[in-house]
């Protein structure tokens, strides 16, 4: 069990309220703070093992006013995949990060969202604004669609495009699922590297082995916070004139002792990858009008990773470096449940449950090199780094869809009387869904220690802890978000004469607030008696035995400014309605507005602030007025708190022509739209992290504001390939990432809002049966996506003094291009795909003060997977990822600045399904 804080408040409460107070005039100035996530592997696949799924998706968007895929369950299930992020990254234009997070045409997170249900969902990992797709098996799944032009129906909070997942609660029949699986890394052939944990860690949770401990808050809290040496001393001789230094020294040492410090490095043998996942459901007819149903699913997996990740400085790249070589244990462990009642065929009530745990646990050495030390020196430095990072999602949604028709009507004489002039076919949706992330570090504890070094080869000789306050830093991180959304919405179909209309409309009410808690202390020895104490273990450097040595003088302080705990929310209210004609089966015009009152607010909180003069939050002008007739009023009574609100309508028009051009069906398609990206919570402070891959200072910005977006698409969608779709986006405000100071050793990024941005885009797509090659190629497809774009952002006043005020926008490549192979066996047993993925050079961070911008470099993968059909009942799939054995790479002005190897990874797994 988690201890309680003593000092902790309730600070949602404050955070509701400040977002509530914005609509009352009461917010004060404006806003917000991100991450680039760390290059990853990003692959954008095309198309499913069968060519017939292929053409149920071109009949879905033909039947489609906007640009969208929709993919039903049974075309899910003949692609083979078991995960929705497997389903999705067949789509074209999708780009799947690490098998988990979806991109949108080329466009990185920020434009790009995930919703289940129609619900909005908060993301359980720190660093991250989507959901990892990984999770959702998709024996659960109903239809995926995704939508890459806006519709007024959709949040405005929108610019690449938007995933839906739309769950089943009801199956046809008995559902039965299991499937085992297993693989392997080929970079696990070493031992690895781990440390001692807690009994639950193959659980993914923490038993409290890492957590601060009870007595050591009381302690916190006695002392109001200030735990170092100098302040105990204060507060003892206050209490006690005969107090003296010694005693406060004592009191120090024996409170670093309640730190957890076991940081014994071991070596470990890298087990296979494991993994088990399991549905049943079934449904049930009660008399002729009602039929219920229930589905429930759980997924276990883990694996071991070793990787190794090499970064340079661009200006001394041969004496300046850090090799960090990390072991990471992940476990997931997610559940679904559903359960659906309909009745009459006309109405219907669903509910779904779904609750993840993503775990990673981290040991890492690192050696590294900088301005004080450089390699030719002979010296250098070594981190020692364990990282606990627990991440967990919790989602309850009930919703209902409730249709006029004729069944209705027969039961119910009241409802023709009252809504006979309306068609069978109008229908009502509402929905309620309730959700909470949250991410628990119970630990993160770096260990620095000076080395000796081959002068040459860089070869580690010996080590010692260095003699420093803040040779051990131990972080501490909670953060909680919950989500709150609920609407309703209606639509009308209308047919007169060659003319077919559907009237449609609603409301929506979304909230989330977040808490992040960030606590950060030191223990580290000034002096010891003897220098070989600092040479062994680090679980004996840091032993009760040397911490409580007078003659060693540890010292227990803490660490940060206190301005990295932060309260936020956000609020929107907002109505819809659209009209959707189609006349003489030739022409569909769909046009129809959005209005959405936004509001955002953020406060800084000091969890260790116990005084007046030190208060955990500033309620000025919050609760009670701030008393301006006060000599010490002035603007810091306002820090802290950060408002901003937008009361706006966003239209959008769609006009299709429907024909047979050049194909039997044939459809041309005009869209504009005007929408907006807005900041993350995480990015309404100057509450810093360390990006987990790159080792990046990463910090928000609270004068931030949403980015206004203008959105332009030409698209063709005929029966026949190719096809092709062209979009243009005018950002106003955009939302970048730009390199900010910081000292010679590390990067450090920060977001402003940068004065304009362009992205004008090409997509193309296409397909090949390759019978006409004779034999048996008739088994064989090809199919081949292609984006090529062109970004453009103007940097503007806000930026601090960049390299280049005009470049591409970050995380945008000019070209993607994916090839696939596919192979269909007649009889349909055996089917396998040969993907290859890369894409063009694209902007990682934008340089400063004539420092060149860096650039991830292309990477070139190839995938194969093999399914084996033995029975209706059974599969058996081999998957190899990354057969060319490449690298992420980034380059600044031609020189290697950062490079990690993911090695190749093979799996194979049995699936066992009876529907």
């Amino acid at each position: 069990m988690k201890p309680v804080r003593t000092h902790k408040l309730t600070p949602l409460a404050f955070a509701v309220g400040a977002a509530l107070g914005l609509a009352q005039g009461t917010a004060m100035g404006q806003e917000s703070e991100d991450e680039v996530q760390a290059p990853e592997i990003e692959e954008v696949v095309v198309v499913g093992r069968a060519v017939s799924a292929t053409q149920e998706l071109i009949n879905e968007r033909l039947a489609d006013a906007n640009v969208v895929d929709t993919l039903g369950a049974e075309t899910i299930a003949r692609l083979g995949d078991s995960t929705v992020g497997g389903v999705l990254r067949r789509l074209p234009g999708l780009t799947l990060v690490n098998d988990q997070f979806v991109y949108i045409r080329g466009l990185g997170e920020r434009y790009s969202s995930s919703m289940l249900n129609s619900a909005l969902i908060p993301s359980p990992d720190l660093t991250r604004n989507v959901i990892p797709l990984d999770i959702f098996p998709t024996s659960i799944v109903q239809s995926l669609r995704v939508q890459k032009a806006w519709s007024p129906n959709l949040p405005a909070n929108f610019a690449g495009g938007s995933v839906d997942i739309r769950t089943n609660s009801i199956p046809d029949g008995f559902l039965f699922q299991i499937e085992v699986g297993t693989g392997y890394n080929d970079l696990n052939s070493d031992d690895g590297i781990t440390y001692p944990g807690g009994a639950d860690d193959k659980l993914g949770t923490d038993d409290g082995t890492r957590a601060l401990s009870q007595n050591f808050l009381d302690t916190v809290a006695q002392f109001q916070g200030e735990i170092g040496v100098s302040d105990i001393d204060l507060f003892l001789r206050r209490q006690d004139p005969t107090s003296t230094l010694a005693d406060a020294q004592r009191l120090n040492r024996e409170l670093a002792t309640e730190i957890n410090r076991d940081a014994r490095v071991e070596s470990k043998d890298m087990p296979l990858d494991n993994n088990l996942k399991l549905s049943v459901g079934n449904n049930w007819f009660i008399g002729n009008d009602w039929e219920v149903g229930a589905l429930v699913g759980g997924n276990y997996q883990q694996e071991w990773r070793q990787q190794t990740t090499f970064r340079a400085n661009v200006a001394f790249p041969d004496e300046r470096t850090n090799t960090e070589n990390e072991t990471t244990r992940s476990v997931n462990v997610s559940g679904t449940a559903a359960f659906g009642v309909k009745y009459l065929e006309d109405h219907s009530i669903e509910t779904t449950t779904l609750y993840l745990r993503n775990t990673d646990d981290e040991t890492a050495v690192s050696d590294f090199f900088n301005e004080n030390r450089q390699i030719s020196d002979g010296l250098g430095f070594r981190d020692y780094r364990f990282l606990f990072e627990e991440r967990e999602l919790i989602t309850n949604q009930i919703r209902g869809e409730h249709y006029f028709g004729s069944d209705t009507r027969d039961r119910f004489g009241f409802v023709d009387s009252i809504a006979g002039w309306l068609p069978t076919e109008a229908r009502i949706n509402w929905w309620y869904s309730d959700s909470r992330a949250s991410t628990d570090i119970p630990n993160q504890a770096v260990i620095t220690a000076a080395t000796t070094t081959d002068p040459v080869t860089a070869e580690v000789l010996d080590q010692s802890v260095a003699l420093s306050n803040r040779a051990a830093v131990y972080r501490y991180t909670e953060l909680r978000d919950d989500v709150e959304d609920y609407g309703w919405s209606f639509n009308v179909p209308l047919q007169f004469g060659r003319n077919y209309v559907e009237l449609s409309g609603g409301t929506r009410h979304d909230q989330k607030t977040r808490t992040y808690q960030q606590l950060e202390f030191s223990i580290g020895p000034l002096e010891v008696s003897d220098p070989s104490v600092l040479d062994g273990p680090l679980d004996d450097v840091f032993s009760d035995e040397n911490i409580l040595d007078p003659n060693n003088n540890f010292v227990l302080d803490r660490q940060g400014t206190n301005q990295e705990s932060y309260i936020a929310a956000t609020m929107t209210d907002s109505a819809f309605g659209s009209v959707d004609w189609t006349y003489d089966d030739t022409w569909r015009v769909a046009a129809g507005a959005r209005w959405e009152d936004y509001r955002q607010a953020s406060i800084e909180w000091n969890p260790l602030g116990f005084s007046l003069l030190d208060p955990q939050i500033n309620l000025c002008n919050i609760i009670d007025p701030c008393d301006t007739s006060d000599p010490d009023f002035g603007d810091s009574d306002f820090e802290g708190l950060i408002g901003f609100q937008d009361d706006k309508i966003y239209p959008a028009l769609a006009v299709t022509y429907m024909g047979d051009l050049w194909a039997e069906t044939f459809q041309l398609r005009f869209g504009w739209s005007e929408t907006t990206v807005r900041p993350d919570l995480r990015e309404l402070t100057n509450a810093s992290y360390i990006d987990p891959i790159t080792d990046d200072l990463t910090r928000g910005d609270p004068n931030a504001v949403p980015a206004d977006v203008t959105n332009f698409d030409v698209i063709t969608v005929t029966t026949i390939y190719p096809e092709g779709d062209a979009s243009h986006k005018d950002l106003e405000n955009p939302i970048e990432f730009f390199e900010s100071p910081v000292s010679d050793t590390k990067i450090a990024r920060e977001i402003i809002n940068a004065e304009s941005a362009e992205i004008t885009g090409v997509e193309v797509e296409f397909l090949k049966e390759l019978g006409f090659l004779g034999g048996f190629m008739d088994n064989f497809f090809f199919q081949a996506n292609a984006t090529f774009q062109d970004t453009e952002l103007v940097a503007g006043p806000n930026a601090d003094a960049p390299t280049n005020p005009v470049r591409p926008l970050a995380g945008a490549s000019d070209w993607i291009t994916n090839l696939v192979l596919g192979f269909d066996s007649p009889g349909a047993q055996h089917s396998a795909t040969l993907v290859f993925n890369t894409f063009g050079e694209r902007l990682y961070t934008a340089g400063r003060n004539q420092a060149p911008d860096s650039y991830e470099q292309p990477f070139n993968s190839l995938d194969l997977t093999y399914s084996w059909y033995p029975t209706d009942q059974i599969t058996v799939r081999f998957k190899a990822r990354n057969l060319l054995d490449d690298t992420i790479t980034i380059e600044r002005a031609n020189v290697l600045v950062f490079e990690q190897d993911p090695g190749s990874t093979y799996s194979v797994s049995f699936q066992y399904f009876t529907f």
